[in-house]
């Protein structure tokens, strides 16, 4: 081969790869860098150049003998002429061949990608993740974006064509990970809950300023954030934050709830805010949905919080304020209607609650039972041997002819149901608390009524969910839904009394969470035949009972305002527990009382408070729920003495967020 040809094929090489190098520096931004690679390239071309035709002259012949004796050697050429240049990039750069084989890189690539051997690899066995076909299909400024290690890098690849058989491709990776994480933006909703309320209950002329100082504060946070704001309904606004201010809204604990709740003018509601936020989606539109479900969390919940929702992490921020009530009727009578046309589409229904079910729940079931029965409908209710808070009431009940064969287990449900069965699930909305999780995963048509606060773990894709945190009881709800599914219902006594029993039990007599809609489901059921003297007899306890009860008052220690207390080894009844849950807070000084009882391998918790104590956020902690003033939670084979430290640390946990 002549050396001319050679010598010229190296020049063109070196300057080709020199210049490529120079426009994409330059294509980024480094026009330093790439202006001093280009006066470089220049000094050693003519260096070099003007080497090669000295040599040339002074021995052509021996030098012709010597390059016709070799093959080219491609690395030989980049490292010979562009070794200086390339060692001066600021991006890892590797040099491939076609199939993938390394033939070069530089520092920078041998430090971000830790190898044994680099040359004579494949590329895609270094950088694991990294897609050869990505990476030959690059060009004209196209980049491939992709995370390594833990990195974001946007890759790009340049082609060089060194003989008519095979082509080099330069392939360096720009490490955006800084620049990605500063851009990235969290999508966060806020919606104020009770604007129109407070508004009613302020006097005519300081309404607008009312409204006027919520908007002005909630734009005020916007611009701290340096978000983009955009408001879409009179009490709603959607958010577009970089999410590392969500970083610092976590450690603040969303501090713009309590700067909002604080505004006063002549207002006698404090104002409230119910905030969803999304972050870490793989798009905006992600990000949007997850911000959709924390703000219907933080809505199901009670309002007056913030739900963080993060893949499929939830983080919780507020809550500790009582529920006002502020429904309205129009929401129970869609309800009633549409619940009344899901029953008449359905071959048959099936009513479930919660495990371990107490008289809400019971009554709440039957209550829609005796709906659907003057609807001319089969209906089931499901119940297994876990009975000990409702036998009495349940053995009075099976005595009417209409129930003798209402009750079935489980396992019988399971076996029967088909794709036209509707299943009801009452007083409980959690996957963990459902009687029988095999029946709600095998039907396809749900409905789910539920006074709860939303808790993480909710059952998804019912036809039709009514979860009403602010009413006073499951059984409440089902009162009013009664009256719109019938023009002139008609209950038995016992089921009239049923469900004023689960009013009764979960308002501890009308004196928690009790509203006008409480009383006036009362009114109803009283009219209708439930007699107060029997529901009071049900609730009477025996001298057994009693002597129980006063053992576990007897163990309770106080702290901070707060009881725990323990039942003794012979209750086995959940029910004593939270009749002692109640009963402590009759004492003066008692703010929160909670009292442990251990059944078989698990200890239920029962926990009350009289509302300066949020027990459902402290229990919730634990894998359980419910209200601000009610709550209970579970732990399995735990000893006493060691379920009392975890509650003790969830109490000093929740007393130091609230500080």
């Amino acid at each position: 081969m002549n050396n001319s040809k050679t010598t010229k094929s190296g020049y063109m090489i070196s300057i080709i790869i020199c210049i490529i190098l120079s426009l994409i520096m330059l294509f980024q931004g480094y026009m330093y860098f790439a202006y001093i690679l280009l006066l470089i390239t220049i000094a050693l071309t003519i260096y070099r150049l003007n080497y090669s035709i000295k040599s040339e002259i002074k021995d052509q012949d021996s030098y012709d003998e010597t390059v016709e004796s070799k093959e080219i050697n491609v690395t030989y050429i980049v490292e010979d002429f562009v070794r200086e240049t390339m060692m001066l990039q600021i991006y890892p750069l590797v040099i491939i061949k076609e199939n993938g084989e390394v033939i070069w890189h530089n520092k920078i690539f041998e430090d971000s990608f830790e190898s044994i051997n680099y040359n004579g690899e494949v590329i895609s066995s270094i950088v694991r993740g990294l897609e050869l076909d990505e990476i030959m299909k690059l060009s004209n400024g196209i980049s491939y974006k992709v995370k390594l290690n833990k990195r974001i890098y946007e890759i790009y690849s340049r082609s060089l064509k060194i003989d008519d058989n095979e082509n080099i491709h330069l392939v360096y990776f720009n490490d955006i990970t800084n620049i990605t994480e500063a851009t990235k933006e969290s999508v966060m909703l806020i919606e104020v809950d009770n604007l129109s309320e407070v508004v009613k209950m302020t006097e005519e002329n300081n309404g607008p300023f009312l409204i006027a100082e919520v908007e002005k504060n909630i734009n005020l946070y916007a611009q701290a954030l340096n978000a983009m704001i955009r408001k879409y309904d009179n009490n709603k606004y959607v958010l577009a934050v970089p999410d590392y201010n969500i970083d610092s809204q976590i450690a603040t604990k969303f501090d713009i709830l309590d700067k909002v709740r604080e505004i006063n003018l002549g207002n006698k509601m404090e104002v409230t805010l119910s905030i969803g936020v999304g972050r870490g989606g793989n798009s905006p539109a992600q990000n949007h949905a997850y911000a959709i479900t924390a703000k219907e969390l933080a809505l199901g919940r009670g309002g007056d919080q913030a739900v963080v929702k993060k893949g499929e992490k939830l983080s919780f921020f507020g809550g500790n304020k009582k529920e006002l009530e502020k429904r309205t009727r129009v929401r129970a009578r869609v309800v009633g209607h549409a619940l009344k046309d899901l029953i008449y589409e359905s071959s048959k229904v099936y009513i479930m609650g919660h495990k371990n079910p107490d008289m809400d729940c019971f009554g709440a079931a039957v209550g829609i039972a005796a709906v659907i029965r003057q609807l001319g409908k089969q209906c089931n209710i499901v119940l297994n041997n876990d009975n000990r808070a409702i036998e009495g009431f349940l053995d009075k009940i099976r005595q009417i002819k209409d129930y003798e064969d209402v009750f079935i287990n489980s396992e019988s449900a399971v076996n029967s149901i088909d794709d036209d069965t509707l299943l009801i699930i009452v007083d409980v909305h959690s996957r963990g608390y459902v009687l029988d999780k095999n029946i709600y995963e095998k039907s396809k048509k749900i409905v789910i009524i539920d006074h709860h606060r939303r808790s993480p773990d909710f059952i998804e894709g019912a036809l039709l969910t009514y979860i009403e945190v602010y009413a006073s009881s499951t059984s409440e709800l089902v009162t009013e839904i009664v009256q719109y599914m019938l023009e002139k219902p008609k209950l038995h006594q016992l089921e009239a009394e049923a469900l004023l029993a689960g009013i009764a039990m979960d308002t501890k007599n009308f004196v928690f969470k009790t509203g006008v809609r409480t009383f006036e489901a009362a009114s109803f059921l009283r009219r209708v035949g439930a007699d107060t003297v029997d529901i009071k007899r049900f609730f009477s306890n025996d001298l057994k009972s009693y002597i129980q009860k006063a053992e576990t008052i007897r163990s309770a220690e106080v702290v901070n305002n707060i009881a725990i207390a323990v039942c003794p080894p012979n209750v086995t009844q959940t029910v004593i527990a939270a009749q002692v849950a109640d009963d402590l807070l009759n004492i003066t000084g008692i703010q929160a009382s909670f009292v442990f009882v251990k059944i078989d391998r698990d200890i239920h918790i029962s926990g009350r408070s009289l509302g300066d104590v949020n027990v459902q956020v402290i229990l919730e902690s634990l894998g359980g729920g419910g209200h601000m003033t009610m709550a209970g939670a579970k732990l399995t084979d735990v000893a006493i003495e060691d379920a009392k430290k975890i509650l003790q640390k969830a109490i000093s946990e929740n007393l130091r967020e609230g500080e």
